[in-house]
């Protein structure tokens, strides 16, 4: 497989990767930032944290195999969003510390108030990461202040307190609505009874803003968020340098990609589609229809923004030579070639072996279960 034909196929991979982590640690923390809202008594509530209780940690590798890849497939960009993204990915790190304490040590006391505190712990540790996840890539749609040298030392110029701009913040809420949506949906299959009834309620309402506000962020995307395209690319085969190529910006050139390639619409068509289905089916019994419509919804935000970016992966927009694309952030072919083996071995048997896990794990969580299983349960 030829050099530049790597490069691609490890864009694509990574997506899967992310994509992965959005639909299965996504409703993790989707039930998370609903758990105190559609669990009213401690019994609820059990049954809202065992209804992700047995995968949560599984799902969460999905994450770790995901930054692995960018290390090795995409080190630049690796160095370039851990310089301009540090204190952001701190704090992502810190509040997922509370996950583990809140599943392993919520039920270790009876105190009300302890249970309590665990409880809005697994909510900072689901509201937190699907929030700063949505800002990441607001900002990197806006393009990120940073800078290489002719040495390609990466300096980043910008602050926390900038991340957190107008843009940003609407799809940091798009982020948390639409994961909301998707853990309501797969409490609402896992549950039933009154929690069940609840999560359909929340899952309306979660739908409903995710698309509105998926929406907007289109709108606003298409008319006034700059956008950045290739003007003098250079040589595909050439050493990753980021600093041979030329870049323009304005407003409204992410849509380029939709105009060269038609098919991509598919993408934000799906985003929509998913969510208005989730919409429609919430008080239905199709609770696994509903719960593969947030599904696709998941997949068509993330489709939309990598494919308006590409083959952008991290803009600038101090300097906008040094816009880390697929073309010119990668690591030598040998390498990629090596991970390319390992995916293809390894890859196929996570696979298998999560959708055994799941096929398991499958059924409802009832309160007569918990009781019945007070010890061995969350």
């Amino acid at each position: 497989m030829d050099y530049p034909t790597l490069k691609l196929v490890w864009w694509v991979l990574v997506g899967v990767l992310l994509i992965g982590f959005a639909l299965t640690d996504g409703f993790d923390m989707g039930a998370a930032i609903l758990l105190p809202f559609i669990g009213k008594t401690d019994a609820e509530r059990r049954i809202v944290v065992n209804t992700v209780g047995a995968t949560w940690e599984g799902n969460q590798v999905w994450l770790i195999t995901a930054g692995g890849a960018m290390f090795a497939a995409w080190p630049l960009v690796y160095a370039a969003s851990f310089s301009g993204f540090y204190f952001a990915m701190l704090l992502v790190l810190f509040s997922l510390f509370f996950r583990p304490v809140g599943f392993d040590y919520r039920g270790k006391r009876d105190d009300p108030r302890w249970r309590s505190a665990c409880d809005w712990a697994l909510f900072v540790g689901g509201f937190v990461p699907a929030l700063v996840f949505g800002v990441a890539f607001g900002n990197l749609l806006q393009g990120v202040p940073f800078a290489f040298d002719q040495e390609l030392r990466v300096t980043y110029h910008g602050s926390f307190f900038a991340l957190l701009n107008p843009f940003a913040l609407l799809c940091g809420v798009v982020s948390v609505s639409m994961l909301a949506a998707h853990g309501a949906a797969f409490v609402k299959m896992k549950a039933d009874g009154v929690v069940a009834r609840r999560a359909s309620i929340a899952l309306r309402a979660a739908s409903l803003i995710a698309v509105g506000l998926f929406l907007i962020a289109g709108v606003l995307v298409a008319t006034l968020i700059g956008g950045y395209q290739i003007s003098e690319p250079a040589p595909l085969d050439t050493v990753a340098n980021p600093l041979l190529k030329n870049v323009m910006g304005a407003p409204g050139l992410w849509l380029t990609n939709y105009a060269m390639y038609p098919w991509m619409i598919a993408a934000p068509l799906a985003g929509v589609v998913g969510g208005v289905l989730a919409l429609v089916l919430a008080n239905s019994r199709f609770e696994r229809t509903a719960f593969l419509s947030t599904s696709l919804m998941v997949t068509g935000v993330i489709l939309t923004a990598g494919f308006s970016m590409f083959p952008f992966i991290m803009p600038s927009s101090l300097d906008g030579r040094s816009s880390l694309t697929v073309w010119d952030s990668t690591s030598s072919q040998m390498t990629l070639q090596i991970m390319l083996i390992a995916v293809i071995v390894f890859l196929p048997l996570v696979l298998i072996y999560t959708s055994w896990v799941y096929r398991v794990m499958r059924g409802k969580v009832t309160a007569d279960a918990i009781e019945q299983n007070h010890h061995s349960m969350y």
